[in-house]
């Protein structure tokens, strides 16, 4: 065997070249107009670049053969991507057509469980010339979904889930011509509830996975700075120009209704197939300033997220930004009241800025189309003592701490940190 001698070396120089241009490239975008002139702000976009170049050759290499396939969790208390909500966790793994896979584990016990099968990435729209998908590995089409409610699980709580191939029963999915992901999320209520225990085989799987060869580090490396490229160029821009349940023209509101996009992928039908109807609201606060969101108390599993401008969950492991219906006080007017605000006012419902100035707050309706009717109210921090009824919940210094330990411990306990 000759050594320094490749054939392969130049094509590998030149993809990685290109690499380091683009993430060179990434890095300018953190200062586009869409991010506040703010430190916190213009931090938070280089951080969101860093964690999510941590992840792009596990997308793009490390769990792409689907020969080989493996359950990846692309977010994280120190990885955030995609809008993702606080209270799920977010999986995927690529898969083919061609093969059949098999899941098997315990579900846990979180209140949704959802498996999707998805496939065509649509990347153009004849009568929609300026519109372009988000980037990758979002914009798939949902084609099959089981929810954990539906599966059938053995005598000591385990199950199988087989996915491709013919028809098995009693828990299996389809695949489609255009099949090449299984994506996958648990959504959380109660501190208690835990997560799913999962592994993922091929059936058949018999020998080691072969060794990655030029040609495929060299589209991994190509994969992988279109990702942080796309990445940094579509948060916020893309949800600004084309998602249906963001208006960046309303402020301090959530949209009254969706705007018509039409959307192939992300829109008010297959948000249904997903078990889902999000609404996200842009927020803007002086440091002196509060925002209440009120609605009325519903039986709906819903969740609220506060997200940075880069639609990323704000630090849920430390900080109260995420609320769901079993760890919300609502008033006896039946009324749930939300305190958005940079410190904390000493109300039970309070959402934290994180000291940013701007972000998102995202809901997200849950086994239901159903949309929420929010009502908001902007008011001086100083003055919600007097304009919240007298009975709304409050909280020690003491008993915040405590809220925020248990919440420390339940998203240790999630991700197994």
């Amino acid at each position: 065997m000759s050594f320094g001698d490749c054939a392969a070396d130049a094509d590998l120089r030149t993809a990685w070249d290109r690499f380091c241009d683009t993430l060179k490239e990434a890095g300018s975008n953190a200062f586009k107009e869409s991010i506040p002139a703010h430190p916190l702000h213009r931090a938070d976009a280089f951080r969101f670049l860093a964690q999510n170049l941590g992840q792009a050759f596990d997308l793009a290499l490390e769990t792409k053969n689907t020969q080989y396939p493996v359950i990846h969790a692309f977010c994280s208390p120190f990885c955030k991507l995609g809008g993702d909500n606080a209270d799920y966790i977010y999986q995927q793994a690529w898969i083919d057509v061609n093969s059949v896979y098999r899941i098997s584990g315990n579900p846990g016990t979180a209140r949704f469980l959802n498996f999707a099968v998805q496939g065509m990435r649509p990347t153009s729209r004849p009568e929609q010339p300026e519109w372009r998908p988000l980037h990758e590995p979002f914009g798939d089409t949902p084609r099959a979904n089981l929810f954990g409610h539906d599966m059938e699980l053995g005598w000591d709580g385990s199950f199988e889930l087989y996915i491709g191939g013919e028809q098995r029963r009693p828990n299996w999915l389809p695949t489609t011509p255009d099949t090449r992901k299984l994506f996958i999320r648990q959504g959380f209520d109660d501190w208690s509830e835990l997560p799913a225990t999962m592994r993922i085989e091929r059936l058949g799987m018999s020998e080691p996975r072969p060794m990655p060869t030029p040609d495929e580090m060299v589209e991994a490396i190509g994969w992988a700075g279109d990702f942080v490229g796309d990445l940094m160029r579509d948060w916020p821009d893309w949800t600004f120009e084309f998602a249906e349940d963001v208006d960046p023209e309303v402020i301090n509101r959530f949209p009254d209704e969706r705007r018509a996009s039409v959307d192939p992928v992300y829109n008010p039908e297959l948000d249904k197939t997903r078990g889902r109807a999000p609404s996200t609201m842009d927020w803007k606060l002086a440091p002196d300033e509060a925002l209440i969101i009120e609605w009325d108390k519903n039986e709906i599993f819903w969740m609220i997220t506060n997200m940075g401008m880069m639609l990323n969950s704000m630090d849920f492991l430390y900080r109260p930004v995420s609320y769901s219906p079993a760890r919300t006080k609502a008033d006896s007017d039946g009324k749930i009241r939300m305190i958005l605000a940079h410190q904390d006012p000493g109300f039970h419902n309070w959402i934290d800025t994180q000291g940013f100035e701007r972000g998102m707050l995202c809901n997200r309706n849950n086994f239901t189309g159903a949309k929420t009717e929010f009502r908001t109210r902007l008011i001086k921090h100083d003055k919600l003592a007097d304009v919240l009824p007298a009975d709304s919940a409050r909280v020690t210094r003491e008993e915040r701490s405590r809220q925020m330990l248990q919440r420390f411990h339940a998203i240790q306990r999630r991700y197994q940190l």
